[in-house]
């Protein structure tokens, strides 16, 4: 090979190498100018001046601009052209940039302030308290224009600008509205026959018999007070009503409803919660009457809520709670399908206002059962479906026989005047003395726990091979257990709480003293 050829191919090689470094070098600058690119991107963002956020109200097309409310300011801004201005909706989160104009839409706020409607306005607008005294008015967001908003309800809201955003369902108060319809007919209830006739007179001849009341011009009383000692009947019975109340409401083709409120549940440390709780319950009974349908509101425990006020019993919660009720029930007189119903062992407790008649009209006293009624609820508890034991078979012989007799038996031990039933000797403030059999402590929650007490022990002899079935020596030994047991308990009461424990108040007890009996067995 030539010179010439050698130099030549030389240059080639030199002329592939520069062009491999060429590109190598080319690649290295690309990557540097977007490396330099994404450097300059972000010190750009990390030095771009910070936006602030802003409520939307309402725009002004022809001008592209809008009226927004920014750290409680009321602003008219210019909006980028990036921006639908027509799409923007009231009480719509927007941002603006350092010179305060509108680049960008957001959402609606998710965060703020708590407030209840105390009133709602027009140009949709509502009244709140929002510390219990002030009060404010807020615009709704556009989300809430068209619902159904009424006095009581919760919303979000930002007070900085004066706006609600979000209806809140509060869980603890809506668990209280959900209308149920009890299944418990009167068949259920015994001993309580005269009571039952009472409030099915006052309550379901004016339903029944609506066109009948008009024509005579009475109207429904709005409230039934059903007190007296505890255990004895009186949810029993404001279940029944509602039951009995469905059952004729569907015969008419229409629909029942039963807001059963425990009066402890409504007591709220914050001030307001407890009454707005209360115009909350009104609110969906009326909402559910307006259908034309008897709406029952079941009040128990209502010496719990609506105490005598000045008393100085409790704190002074009842004096906004009380007078909230009051207005309720007064409101209540417009609807033909609301009524009232409370329950209490302590209605000395209960202010006057709420006793008087044209609010709670009907007050029937729910007395603890004599031995005639007593029987009536064993029998509901005793029946022939049930096993019994074979000597009581052999001795009585039908199941129905065998029934009646251990109703009998158990009857005769819990109303015996004899001394192992004695239970106390109580003297009372005028020197008074008497003494407290068990027969005078009997509940049907106290006969129901006896009948369960037997059947446990039924089911114990038999898985220890002691016999089957129910036997009178299991009722009468459940009773004596019973027995012991109230008594242990009722012992510890002072004497200012035996009005409650007794039902009786004619006069003041200042004086308790346990006897030892009730241990012993068949006075037979």
């Amino acid at each position: 090979m030539s010179d010439v050829e050698n130099k030549i191919a030389d240059l080639e090689r030199t002329a592939v190498s520069l062009s491999e470094k060429n590109s190598r070098l080319s690649s290295a600058l690309a990557a540097s100018r977007e490396e330099l690119a994404t450097m300059k991107a972000i010190v750009e963002q990390v030095s771009e001046p910070p936006s602030s956020f802003a409520i939307f109200e309402k725009s002004f097309l022809n001008e592209r601009h809008a009226q927004v409310v920014a750290q409680g300011r009321r602003l008219i801004v210019a909006v980028a052209p990036q921006v639908a201005l027509v799409d923007l909706q009231a009480g719509q989160q927007v941002r603006l940039n350092e010179r305060m104009v509108l680049f960008e839409a957001d959402d609606y706020p998710t965060q703020g302030d708590v407030v209840v409607i105390a009133e709602t306005l027009a140009d949709n607008r509502v009244l709140v308290k929002p510390d219990g005294t002030s009060e404010k008015v807020l615009a709704l967001a556009r989300p809430l224009h068209n619902m159904d908003l009424n006095p009581g309800d919760t919303l979000l809201a930002d007070l900085r600008t004066g706006h609600a955003f979000e209806l809140l369902v509060r869980a603890e108060v809506e668990q209280l509205l959900v209308p149920e319809v009890p299944h418990v007919p009167y068949s259920s209830i015994g001993g309580l026959s005269a009571q039952i006739e009472q409030i099915r007179d006052a309550l379901e001849l004016p339903f029944a018999h609506p066109e009948l009341y008009a024509r005579y011009g009475l109207k429904a009383p709005k409230g039934v007070l059903l007190y007296g000692p505890p255990g004895c009947g009186k949810t029993l019975i404001a279940k029944a009503v509602a039951t009995s109340l469905a059952e004729t409401a569907r015969g008419n083709g229409k629909d029942a409803y039963f807001l059963s409120i425990k009066g402890p549940e409504l007591l709220n440390k914050f001030v307001g919660e407890t009454e707005r709780q209360i115009r909350a319950i009104f609110n969906r009974a009326r909402e559910l009457a307006s259908e034309d349908a008897p709406v029952v509101i079941f009040f128990d425990e209502m010496e719990a809520l609506f105490r005598t006020r000045g008393s100085g019993i409790s704190s002074d919660v009842e004096n906004m709670v009380v007078p909230q009720f009051l207005a309720e029930m007064d409101g209540v007189e417009q609807l033909d399908n609301v009524v009232v119903i409370g329950a209490s062992n302590r209605e000395d407790m209960i202010d006057p206002a709420v006793l008087r008649p044209g609010r709670l009209d009907v007050k029937i006293r729910i007395e603890r059962p004599d031995a005639k009624g007593a029987a009536e609820i064993l029998r509901i508890y005793l029946d022939e479906s049930l096993p019994y034991a074979t000597r009581e078979f052999d001795a009585f012989g039908s199941p129905t026989q065998v029934v009646q007799s251990l109703i009998a038996r158990t009857v005769n031990r819990l109303y015996a005047t004899a001394q192992e039933n004695a239970l106390f000797h109580i003297t009372y403030v005028s020197g008074r003395e008497s003494t407290v059999y068990l027969g005078d402590m009997v509940t049907g929650a106290f006969l129901a726990s006896i009948v369960e007490r037997a059947k446990k022990a039924a089911i114990k002899d038999q898985l220890q091979g002691k016999g089957v079935g129910i036997s009178a020596e299991h009722l009468l030994s459940a009773v004596t257990q019973e027995a012991a047991q109230t008594a242990s308990m009722i012992a510890t009461t002072s004497p200012d709480e035996w009005s409650r424990v007794i039902g009786h108040r004619s006069e003041r007890i200042v004086d308790v003293t346990p006897l030892h009996g009730a241990t012993g067995g068949d006075p037979q």
